[in-house]
């Protein structure tokens, strides 16, 4: 893994930072699934306790939407992991900084704020 150039001109990004930040972002959306699938059980389980009347009963509609909640949440820190690994991934190949769809450079900026940024602003 050599250096990466962010932009014509621009400073350089060190891949071991890059690394870094990323194995640091994985961890923490790996504890946010956990955290996520213990909510989700917890869930379960008051529901199962409940009335299964949701219609009529005032506690059924907030268990429901505490489980909606809990599961777009779990999906949101899936799609990030992915985006983390296919980071990961394009960082040993060498890739990582280049926009996937036309290559082009990513700006600094751009993957200072999202490490795990796959295109350019154009194609964002």
């Amino acid at each position: 893994m050599g250096e990466h150039r962010a932009g014509a001109g621009g400073p350089l990004i060190d891949p071991a930072d890059v690394a870094g930040r990323l194995a640091q972002l994985r961890a923490e959306a790996l504890d946010s699934l956990g955290e996520l699938r213990g909510r989700i059980e917890a869930v379960t389980a008051a529901r199962a306790d409940a009335n299964t009347d949701d219609e009529h009963d005032p506690e059924g509609a907030t268990i429901a939407f505490e489980r909606s909640q809990a599961d777009a949440l779990r999906t949101a820190a899936r799609t990030r992991l992915a985006a983390i690994d296919a980071a990961l991934d394009r960082l040993a190949a060498g890739t990582y900084g280049g926009c996937v769809v036309c290559g082009a450079p990513i700006p600094e900026a751009r993957l200072l704020a999202r490490p795990f940024a796959a295109t350019c602003l154009a194609h964002a």
